[in-house]
């Protein structure tokens, strides 16, 4: 019992701080996903260490450099939005921030480490592509597309968060009810050897739900911003990205030996667990709407 009430707690907070962030201002859009990057990029580093204790032991420059220039691109993804009276916008200033680090870092790396390794080069690289542009395009989809008429039978212009967020509600629908159709009727294991409790049935039911409940949405409300087709395209990418996602968490963590990614939610773990499947689902929503749903 005091688990439910514990677990219940930190979701009410977590939806609070959630939806807070992203409807408040663009700013605190941004900031919330800034601080979410920054978290859930130390939490991939625990658990590349655990992976490959190897790269427990780079540079305290290496480090902080990877956040630094982390923190970087996150800025830079904001473009002209924030200008100081200077005239000076935090995505210019990002963007230098990110050039410099990424180019002298490797040159540290090499001059400070006691042994360069190219394998601990790619493990942060690849933490800034799986983390850092995820979280960086979405912020792009909130700041950059904000009153932009996405198609020619839109009537109205909506707000940048409007995509962002139902992208996050469609991927809540896709693993409230793939849980709950799972828990009824699912027989078949879809993952076994790395998710033992999902189940195919369970993985569809919650997929045809997400892409059912968007259907719902752009049907009696959403066709004003955008056309029907392009809400069912986003929360079938939701679905099944977002899926993905969770599975190549669930992976990392079966591979470092840990049941969560951290601590910071209890009962829930942490950023990388709350956020998988957004990081795998926000990247291919940017590329669809970038490509297909904008005039």
């Amino acid at each position: 019992m005091k688990t439910f009430f514990t677990r219940t707690a930190t979701a009410l907070v977590f939806v609070a701080v959630m939806l807070g962030g992203i409807l408040y201002s663009s700013f605190t859009f941004f900031l919330l996903f800034f601080l979410i990057n920054f978290f859930a990029l130390q939490e991939y580093f625990k658990l590349i260490r655990n992976i490959d204790p190897e790269y427990a032991g780079i540079s305290g420059w290496h480090r902080n450099g990877i956040l630094i220039a982390s923190c970087a691109l996150i800025m830079a993804f904001t473009g002209e939005h924030f200008i100081s009276a200077a005239n000076l916008s935090l995505g210019f200033l990002g963007w230098w921030l990110a050039v410099i680090f990424l180019l002298v870092m490797p040159i540290g790396e090499i001059l400070l480490s006691k042994e360069f390794s190219l394998k601990n080069m790619g493990y942060s690289a690849l933490g800034l592509i799986y983390i850092t542009l995820s979280l960086g395009l979405l912020i792009h989809l909130c700041l950059n597309y904000d009153s932009i008429r996405f198609t020619p039978t839109a009537t109205g212009t909506g707000p940048g968060w409007l995509i962002p967020l139902l992208l996050i509600i469609f991927i809540w629908i896709n693993d409230t009810m793939a849980y709950i159709v799972g828990s009824l009727i699912g027989r078949t294991p879809f993952a076994p050897t790395i998710s033992p409790k999902k189940t195919i049935e369970g993985t569809l039911g919650g997929m045809i739900l997400a892409v059912a409940a968007a259907g719902v949405y752009g049907h009696y409300w959403g066709q004003q911003w955008l056309s029907l087709q392009h809400w069912l395209a986003l929360a079938t990418i939701a679905a099944v990205f977002g899926t993905i996602g969770d599975l190549l968490e669930s992976k990392l963590k079966r591979m470092a030996g840990v049941k969560d990614s951290g601590r910071i939610m209890p009962g829930h773990g942490g950023f990388m667990d709350r956020f998988d499947s957004l990081l795998l689902a926000a990247p291919f929503a940017w590329l669809y709407v970038h490509l297909f749903a904008m005039i």
